[in-house]
């Protein structure tokens, strides 16, 4: 389905056959990424696995959890090569209409404090801080606090 109106970008389901080009952008996206079983496992559970693709190319993707009324966004990235183009927040706009058709009326997420570009969007889309996770991510020098956002669906 189209992002947008006039947007050729296309949101659909995340398949197996798709792991290979989402693990290409997770790696140059991340100090520590999801291994490739992690990602399958995502799939094989049903959580909501869907890619941003242009011309077969694999521009974005998300994962999130939906249960007992609440969403958790697990991951959403795009290539470094698409950033700024406002397909993340396409994504989780995408995902906030995902999580109501699922039932859900809250939905979270962690993310580092030092990724301000992150925060900012988050914010911006109507997330608050809510919460820490002290030492959650491994990062180059030990660890990372995690915040938590969340936002009614």
């Amino acid at each position: 389905m189209p992002i947008g109106d006039t947007d050729c970008r296309t949101l659909r389901p995340m398949t197996a056959g798709d792991v290979p080009a989402v693990m290409a952008v997770e790696n140059v996206s991340y100090t520590h990424p999801w291994t490739e079983g992690i990602l399958r496992d995502c799939i094989r559970v049903g959580y909501s696995c869907w890619v941003c693709i242009d011309d077969g190319v694999v521009m974005g993707y998300f994962v999130m959890s939906v249960a007992v009324g609440e969403a958790h966004i697990l991951n959403v990235c795009v290539n470094p090569k698409f950033r700024r183009q406002g397909l993340a927040r396409a994504m989780i706009r995408f995902m906030f209409r995902l999580a109501g058709e699922r039932g859900a009326d809250t939905m979270f997420l962690e993310v580092r404090p030092s990724n301000m570009a992150a925060v900012t969007l988050y914010e911006d889309l109507g997330f608050n801080e809510v919460g820490r996770r002290k030492n959650y991510y491994p990062a180059a020098r030990g660890h990372e606090d995690a915040l938590i956002f969340a936002r009614a669906v």
